[in-house]
């Protein structure tokens, strides 16, 4: 086995587990936290927190395993990261925070995003024959 089939591999897990987890997380925060996150005192929002950031990873993993360049993975990953934390934000705006909070992470998701665009490849088959 190749040193970079091997990463490859271990890449093809992480993606399954961020992905799988993350979602869990975010979507079934309370049975997240029954079967895996057990850590007293259970906080609804903590748990959406760790779902968002958890697909942040797995979509870099994704994209890392597509061979998207380097800065539009590292955006593109940071970017899915910062829309489900908005979002987690919103979902929980009546559990805590700052009235700020969605206003400011909405900045940073719409940021990230625009920057994830703007770094990521135009044309891959004309880049390639330049």
């Amino acid at each position: 086995m190749t040193a970079t089939r091997f990463a490859r591999g271990v890449a093809v897990l992480g993606v399954v587990f961020w992905l799988v987890t993350g979602a869990w997380a975010f979507f079934a925060p309370q049975s997240f936290f029954e079967n895996v996150g057990t850590f007293e005192p259970y906080n609804e929002h903590f748990i959406h927190d760790l779902g968002a950031f958890s697909l942040g990873l797995g979509a870099v993993l994704v994209f890392g395993l597509l061979g998207v360049p380097a800065l539009a993975t590292a955006l593109g990953g940071g970017a899915v990261a910062a829309v489900f934390h908005e979002l987690a934000h919103i979902i929980d705006s009546d559990k805590g925070g700052r009235d700020t909070d969605p206003i400011g992470l909405g900045i940073v998701a719409v940021l990230t995003l625009a920057a994830a665009a703007a770094a990521w490849p135009k044309n891959a088959d004309r880049d390639a024959r330049s």
